[in-house]
């Protein structure tokens, strides 16, 4: 959280076709903030070019939106909330059309637990960059606290999207998770 994941996808997309290449911008659609948007922090927006519902493949809906144009690049924005098995689809994709696959996300939810498309990011990851973000003390954040109607929580679904239903989440460290969530 906070560390920058979605601008950096914006700017390589960016990146992509000031040098007259084609990016193919993935999102799950179980992510309904911004819609057909991915949205950064700082304000940045870009509409998705494949919204991604959890039994899609995500190789058959590149290839849609492609059509018979040369694809560059693939970014995805919030791969946590990828299936395992579209992870899966999404290496092979990268291996088979030799075209690289960058997926932005989250390891871990607000217990500490992993998310499954995470896990399996993990596991078949070519490279792996962690993007670093800072604690409300300044110490580098490691968690994700959610707060709902302001207040830290431990408990609930997995999936809660900031902005929606008064959940928020704060970047924190190691100690201000235990002291604020864990108490």
């Amino acid at each position: 959280m906070n560390s920058g994941k979605t601008t950096m996808l914006i700017q390589a997309a960016h990146n992509y076709e000031e040098r007259g290449m084609r990016p193919a911008v993935l999102k799950p659609a179980i992510d309904s903030k911004g819609e057909n948007e991915i949205v950064s922090r700082i304000g940045a927006r870009r509409i998705v070019d494949v919204l991604l519902d959890e039994l899609a493949i995500p190789s058959q809906e590149i290839a849609r939106f492609a059509g018979s144009t040369a694809l560059h690049c693939v970014l995805v924005d919030e791969a946590q909330f990828l299936q395992p098995k579209q992870v899966d689809d999404l290496f092979w994709f990268a291996v088979n059309e030799d075209i690289p696959v960058l997926a932005y996300g989250l390891r871990t939810d607000f217990r500490a637990k992993g998310f499954p498309g995470s896990t399996r990011l993990l596991e078949l990851s070519h490279e792996l960059q962690e993007l670093k973000t800072i604690c409300r003390c300044g110490k580098k954040a490691l968690f994700n606290g959610r707060k709902v109607n302001g207040v830290f929580v431990s408990e609930g679904s997995q999936v809660a999207i900031d902005g929606e239903d008064q959940v928020e989440y704060e970047s924190l460290c190691a100690k201000c998770y235990k002291q604020q969530v864990l108490q």
